[in-house]
């Protein structure tokens, strides 16, 4: 009996284990089955979307600024050099650099004592001369009564000679008496000729007193004008600059002794590409009569100088490229020959353009813009100026659409997009028209408030390292009503504001 009930009780274990062999078995089956179901089971993909800020295109009339850069020269300037040789007796006070001079000041004088004894001599040859003329004229006066009393002689002889040879014919004379009076009038008759000959010699004689007066007066002239060569003399108001002479030095002829210079008479000299040459040309080929403005940015604030392009130059220049072209400024506080400037020249009017940012066109000049499935589609933008960060297109196939203002590599036509940051970007960014500022080449503007005016013009009057024409002038400028905001914030700036 023992044996079996262990005999049944190890069949009981074995038959639990198989069982539980068999439902292991099972379990696995049933979970490789599941998990191949739900591999080969795959859920419905959703679509992409990428945020991108867009801005609104409007059509507009805009002026392009052209910005480049340029040097301010003098139209006017004067090379002083010193016509004779010689001591320096006298010196200008305000000869020295950066002094200032009027149209006709004497600046030096060299030794003029032989200049002067040149003169004397010259003139005393000129009273030789003329001295000369008038005897020779007495003599042609003598020489004219002279040849008049030999005519009339001869006449005398003639009349003689014609009664002898009557009184022969009538055979009252004698043949010794006609030829007597006929050897008489050949006699009176050469006499008349060698009267001619004295009269002919006295004209000559006159003539050359006058030429020897003519030569003794431009003696004269030339001892007067190298009298006159002996000082140098300002062509011009101006200042003046290289001075380098002084008091008893010993000047060669025409040697530099400085330059005059004319500070309010200035131009600018610029160089453009070909191709904003030709943008600036009108449809005749010339160059039109534009206005530019020239800056000079300092630590405390903006030079500005308003002008006209005048002229263009008529080669391009050995190793040179584009045009050079040249301004004259109306205005020219603060600046001076040689400054290098930032020269903007607003050319005219573009109809149906617009300004956008640079990122938001590639290279086949083309847009993505928004449709109203939030989708994307690429429209044609072709580029007509470059203004910094910022371009203008035709928006002729854009206008009043939001196109993307930033592309990227992974935006393309048909991709879905999110729109951020669009009333921001619609507000700062391109919306057809200019970026602050850049409206015919000015600065943009603010009005201030009554103590924030204050506190900049208390600046501006305690800064003495600031010259006073440049003093005043910023005075001006925060005294009117709208004031350039680069101005504001570098004054408030170095303010410590």
């Amino acid at each position: 009996m023992k044996f079996l009930r262990r005999s049944l009780f190890g069949l009981f274990l074995v038959s639990v284990c198989a069982a539980l062999i068999f439902g292991a078995g099972s379990k696995m089956v049933s979970s490789f089955k599941e998990k191949s179901a739900q591999e080969g089971f795959r859920p419905p993909a959703r679509e992409r979307q990428f945020a991108v800020n867009v801005v609104t295109v409007e059509a507009a009339k805009i002026a392009p600024v052209l910005s480049t850069f340029g040097e301010v020269r003098a139209r006017r300037t004067l090379e002083l050099r010193a016509p004779q040789g010689g001591e320096v007796v006298e010196l200008s006070s305000t000869f020295q650099e950066g002094g200032s001079v009027k149209a006709g000041d004497v600046l030096l004088r060299v030794d003029p004592t032989d200049a002067e004894s040149n003169l004397r001599v010259a003139q005393a040859d000129l009273q030789e001369a003329e001295a000369e003329l008038s005897d020779a004229e007495r003599g042609l006066k003598i020489a004219e009564d002279d040849l008049e009393a030999a005519r009339g002689q001869l006449d005398l002889r003639v009349a003689a000679l014609t009664r002898q040879r009557n009184l022969a014919d009538r055979g009252v004379g004698t043949q010794s008496a006609t030829e007597t009076a006929a050897l008489s009038e050949a006699s009176a008759r050469q006499s008349v000729l060698s009267k001619r000959q004295s009269l002919a010699s006295a004209a000559a004689r006159v003539d050359q007193s006058k030429n020897g007066v003519l030569r003794a007066e431009i003696n004269v002239s030339e001892a007067q004008r190298a009298l006159q060569n002996t000082q140098v003399v300002a062509a011009f108001d101006g200042t003046l600059s290289g001075v380098s002479t002084a008091l008893g030095a010993i000047l060669n002829a025409n040697e530099q002794i400085g330059s005059l210079v004319d500070p309010s008479d200035l131009e600018i000299s610029f160089r453009v590409s070909t191709q904003q040459y030709a943008n600036l040309t009108s449809a005749s080929g010339s160059l039109p009569d534009l206005p530019v403005v020239a800056y000079l940015s300092m630590a405390d604030l903006d030079l500005t100088a308003n002008g006209r392009i005048t002229r263009e130059s008529a080669v391009v220049g050995t190793g040179q490229s584009g045009r050079q072209l040249f301004a004259q400024l109306g205005t020219s506080l603060g600046l001076r020959p040689g400054d290098f400037v930032t020269v903007r020249i607003q050319e005219p009017e573009i109809s149906g353009a617009a300004m956008i940012p640079s990122a938001a066109v590639d290279a086949s000049n083309t847009v993505l813009a928004l449709t109203d499935e939030s989708r994307l589609e690429v429209l044609p933008a072709a580029i007509l100026r470059r203004q910094g960060d910022d371009v203008l297109v035709d928006a002729s196939a854009i206008s009043g659409r939001q196109i993307v203002s930033e592309r990227s590599p992974l935006l393309g036509a048909g991709i879905r997009v999110k729109v951020i940051g669009a009333d921001a970007q619609g507000a700062g960014g391109a919306t057809g028209g200019q970026p602050a500022g850049a409206q015919g080449g000015q600065a943009a503007t603010i009005a201030l408030t009554d103590e924030r005016r204050e506190i900049l013009l208390a600046f501006v009057a305690s800064n003495t390292r600031m010259p006073d024409e440049v003093r005043a002038r910023l005075t001006e400028q925060l005294k009117a009503k709208e004031v350039p905001v680069s101005l504001v914030e570098r004054l408030e700036g170095r303010m410590g504001g």
